[in-house]
Parts: structure tokens; C-alpha cells; sequence
């Protein structure tokens, strides 16, 4: 069944930013084509020069400015049942003064995070005495996943998982990493996404590098290989796995590695549960590895959340004291990246409740080794 995010929840979430902005004394939440706009109100706006921009204030009602252009596209989402003012602007007016004559007894103003420099000093012109700040409040509603968004994270991994389960049946000697990658991406989509977001297919060496993405590299026996990838649901929700896999049967270094980044993943999601903070999930993965002689192998942050953008709040690394409450979602994926030889991953994405934490995804941690 395919999760739907409903009327009443798009409604709930527009209260809460009101309500947020008036607890912080913020007089307006601007938002722009991105994921926060497709939190808030359903609209996958296109990202262009052509300003479109939702405004929320304490007062309400919200309202959009969107191109004459793109009036109908608004009126198609859910923008028009939510009772959302859609204000058009011309192709020879100004969206930026339309935008001001309703904000100008703003003082603070807050912007999404990603709206384009271009847009937020065209503002800032029309609004000299307003204090422009970059937006955290619907990045705090969007940590903290309802259970509609839970079973939305729930369902894409579901169906990254079933991608997974046929990926050995790619990997053969002789064949390259794009073609596995092609294959990879044809499975993505037919499996129930929307959209392929990313597929990485490192073998070899290849797996050193975090973010390798494919290459024409030819697979060999006896190559780990880390496939990585991820997709968006039709729901607006992501997924985001990582497994390793071995081509026939891989050095013994690797086996002995590989042992330690299972026990790693392991201890991190178990060490999940409310009242701990994100640094000290990072912190369970790193030590196992450290005490290996690892650490310096695992070179990036244990995880990140997740939900309508793959990667957001919040970050599992060193240095965040932010306290997990019930509800945060974020992948747990930790790794070993030796140059010259081969790397390693295991990504699963958690949900946090009362008691601990339940995985999205659950295929295998075991190194898969593909038979020849």
C-alpha cells in the first residue's frame, strides 16, 4: 500500500511553523522550490529564476507568489484544498515587491536554508530594515517524523531492500560498474520509486572512495564491492542502503575488517534511544573501529537523517549534542576506506522510539559473497 500524506497532515504542519514563528518572534518563514516547500504543502515546484515563494506568518493565512506561468501547477498540488492565498505575478512585474508590500512590517524574516542567493538579496533590497536569518524551525519539525512519515521511511526501505536482495545476481566478473549501476537504477525504479536519487557501485579500489559513484572499471574475482543507493518514494519520502558484497572470495584483510564494521554498525544501533545525543551514536561506531586500528579508516560522520531529502537534521557526528527523541530518523552506516585496496559500508536507516530504535531495512549485514 502507498503511503499518502494527507490534507490534515499538510495542515498540521502549517500550524506548527506558525506556531513555531510566533514562540520565536519571527514575523515570516519563507520558503522556495525544495523539499521544506514539499513538507509544508505538498508542491513540487520547479527550482527557477522565476521566483515562487510560500510566506508564512504568525497572523496566517499562508500565501504563495508563483508565476503566472505556474499558476495552474499550484492550483494541481494541494496548495488549493489547503486554503493557501495563490497570489500570480507577471512576466514583467516584480515577485520580490509583491513579496515586500505583504511583509512591510516585517523585522525578522527568516529563509529556507536552500533558497537561491539570487532570491534572498532581491529581497533583502525591498526590505532594508528587516533582519533576514536562515530558517530552523521547519528543519526541527521535519526532524521529529510523524508516524504517516514513519511509515513512509518504513515502505521506502522495503523496497530498497528488495533491490538489494537481487544485486548479487549482477555482480560478475567481466562486467563494468555503469552496467551494474544501469541495472541497479532499472530495479530502483520498477521496485516502486518515483525516482532513482543516486547509485554507487565501487569495486575494488573503487570502494576506497566514499562517494565513488560507477566508472567503466571492469569487475574482478575476488573484488568487494559497496553498493549505495537510494531513491525517492512517490510519497516524497527517501530511501538510502548500503551493502557490501564480494566477487568470489575476497582477501583475508578485508574478511577480518569487514568483521569489525559489522560489530561497529551494530553497537550504534543498539546504543540508540531517547535521552542519548547524536555524538554519542557516533561515538559507539567509531570506538569499535578505533579499537581495531580503524579509526582512521572511517573517515566521515556515522549518519544523517532522513525523510523527504536524503540527507538532513539529524547529523550523527561528533560535536552534535542534539538529544534523540522518538520519532528522529537517520541512517547509521559506518565504513572502512583503505586507497589502493578496497572499502567497506553497512547503511541501515533507524527510526528512534520510546525504547530504542526500529531498523527501515533488513536484508543481511553478513558480507554477501557472490558465487562463481
Amino acid at each position: 500500500m502507498t503511503t499518502h500524506i494527507t490534507t490534515k497532515e499538510y495542515r498540521r504542519r502549517l500550524a506548527a511553523a506558525e506556531a513555531a514563528a510566533k514562540a520565536q518572534g519571527v514575523d515570516a518563514l519563507l520558503f522556495t522550490p525544495g523539499a521544506d516547500l514539499m513538507y509544508l504543502c505538498g508542491y513540487e515546484a520547479v527550482p527557477l529564476e522565476r521566483l515562487t515563494c510560500l510566506m508564512i506568518t504568525p497572523e496566517g493565512p499562508a500565501a504563495i507568489i508563483v508565476p503566472e506561468l505556474e499558476v495552474l501547477a499550484a492550483e494541481a498540488s494541494p496548495v488549493a484544498a489547503l486554503g493557501i492565498q495563490i497570489v500570480p505575478w507577471s512576466e514583467t512585474a516584480s515577485p520580490y515587491r509583491t513579496l515586500a508590500k505583504r511583509l512591510k512590517k516585517a523585522n525578522k524574516v527568516a529563509v529556507a536554508p536552500q533558497m537561491w542567493a539570487s532570491h534572498v538579496f532581491a529581497l533583502q533590497e525591498q526590505l532594508r530594515v528587516a533582519r533576514f536569518r536562515s530558517d530552523d524551525i521547519v528543519a526541527d519539525l521535519r526532524m521529529r517524523k510523524s508516524k504517516v512519515e514513519i511509515a513512509a521511511l518504513v515502505e521506502a526501505g522495503e523496497a530498497i531492500d528488495r533491490v538489494h536482495a537481487q544485486v548479487p545476481a549482477l555482480l560478475r566478473p567481466g562486467r563494468t560498474e555503469r552496467e551494474v549501476g544501469a541495472d541497479i537504477a532499472a530495479l530502483i525504479l520498477s521496485e516502486g520509486h518515483a525516482t532513482v536519487d543516486f547509485v554507487i557501485v565501487a569495486s575494488g579500489p573503487n570502494g576506497a572512495s566514499p562517494h565513488h559513484e560507477v566508472s567503466e572499471r571492469v569487475i574482478e574475482e575476488g573484488d568487494p564491492v559497496v553498493v549505495d543507493i537510494g531513491g525517492t518514494m512517490p510519497s516524497g519520502y527517501c530511501s538510502d542502503c548500503t551493502r557490501t558484497y564480494a566477487v568470489g572470495h575476497p582477501p583475508a584483510e578485508f574478511r577480518e575488517a569487514y568483521a569489525v564494521l559489522k560489530a561497529a554498525q551494530r553497537a550504534a544501533v543498539d546504543h540508540v534511544r531517547p535521552g542519548v545525543t547524536c555524538e554519542s551514536v557516533d561515538a559507539a561506531a567509531r570506538d569499535v573501529m578505533a579499537a581495531a586500528g580503524l579509526g582512521s579508516a572511517f573517515m566521515h560522520r556515522t549518519g544523517h537523517g532522513i525523510g523527504m531529502s536524503t540527507h538532513e537534521e539529524p547529523y550523527i557526528v561528533a560535536g552534535n549534542t542534539t538529544v534523540v527523541e522518538p520519532g528522529f530518523a537517520f541512517s547509521i552506516e559506518p565504513g572502512f576506506y583503505l586507497p589502493g585496496k578496497f572499502g567497506a559500508r553497512i547503511e541501515d536507516i533507524v527510526v528512534a522510539t520510546d525504547s530504542g530504535a526500529v531498523s527501515c531495512n533488513n536484508q543481511s549485514h553478513d558480507l554477501v559473497v557472490v558465487d562463481l
